[in-house]
């Protein structure tokens, strides 16, 4: 695969516990390039274990970037992770390298190849505030509050959108900014071409994968982990608190569960964050192209007759144009 034409980007996709990682170590040594992080969580320096980041082992292979990055008591944000790589891969492409950048972070992935606007989380109190008033005052009514928030958004939505009127006055409400001026000032999506796939491994083999992980991390130190996120008192509602066995961990650690079941909810939960994933591959980027084998070996073998077909021009490379 070294030497080859078109976009020197590959995204590579796809649930937990998948082979992604591996499958983009490899490709990044076969090809002279370097990994580019799209995990929500991999980008936390306080989650190693938990995350099953690359081992310093594995990224003395091939250049990583974005992986623990971030200090817990951050709360990295779609947008921000955006703006991080999108310099990171300026940077690669510079240096006439292959970048490969992998994750399965849906949103940060969408946002990468569509844009982002980026629209901080409009609190619940706000969203039934603006559902009160539309049923309180009707549409008409409505629109004409919305009007004096954001003029161009009331003129631009088709009469009875009521999903897209209450939405441009709740991000009014809210942000103090205006919906339009947030999309003026939004992130434009990655500028090269880019090769795309996403593993979609059968269920079966994929909640076997999942369950498997979890003792191996308490093997590698995801107690210790999570401990020291303990002594650090973080705030509950940061991202690296959410983190799948944290919690279930933490409960462990205080002894309100034994350790078989916490990891046996770790275990549950990690199926569930996979099929939610698999689920939003599916419907976000189903156009995509699929690898479904499990085994390291196959996933390549697979990889590589993509390459050929991109190649071919089998299998359609994506543009900015195609993605916008």
């Amino acid at each position: 695969m070294r030497g080859g034409h078109g976009p020197s980007v590959w995204l590579i996709a796809g649930p937990t516990a998948s082979g992604k990682s591996a499958l983009a170590l490899r490709l990044a040594e076969e090809t002279g390039g370097e990994v580019v992080n799209a995990d929500s969580m991999q980008v936390y320096a306080d989650l190693s274990v938990l995350t099953a980041r690359p081992t310093t082992k594995e990224m003395s292979r091939a250049p990583h970037h974005l992986y623990g990055v971030a200090d817990g008591a951050e709360a990295w944000s779609a947008g921000r992770w955006l703006r991080a790589a999108q310099a990171v891969l300026a940077d690669i492409a510079a240096r006439g390298r292959t970048a490969v950048v992998v994750g399965g972070t849906g949103l940060y992935l969408g946002a990468l190849t569509k844009g982002l606007s980026d629209i901080p989380a409009i609190p619940e109190a706000v969203r039934a505030q603006a559902q009160a008033l539309f049923d309180a005052q009707g549409e008409a009514t409505f629109r004409a509050r919305l009007a004096d928030l954001d003029r161009e958004a009331e003129a631009r939505i088709s009469p009875a959108d009521r999903q897209r009127l209450t939405r441009a006055y709740e991000v009014a409400a809210a942000t103090g900014r205006s919906l339009t001026d947030w999309r003026k000032t939004a992130i434009p999506p990655l500028s090269q071409g880019f090769r795309a796939v996403v593993l979609e491994p059968p269920r079966a083999d994929l909640y076997a994968r999942c369950d498997t992980r979890v003792p191996a991390m308490i093997e590698h130190g995801a107690l210790e982990e999570v401990r020291a996120l303990i002594d650090r008192n973080l705030d509950l509602a940061l991202p690296v608190m959410k983190a799948l066995g944290a919690r279930e961990f933490t409960a462990h650690l205080r002894g309100e569960t034994t350790l078989v079941e916490a990891v046996a909810l770790t275990q549950q939960s990690t199926r569930n964050y996979a099929k939610r994933q698999t689920t939003w591959f599916r419907g976000q980027a189903a156009d995509w192209p699929r690898i479904a084998a499990v085994d390291h070996a196959e996933q390549w073998a697979a990889l590589q007759a993509l390459a050929k077909s991109f190649a071919l021009g089998l299998t359609g490379e994506h543009t900015r144009e195609q993605t916008t």
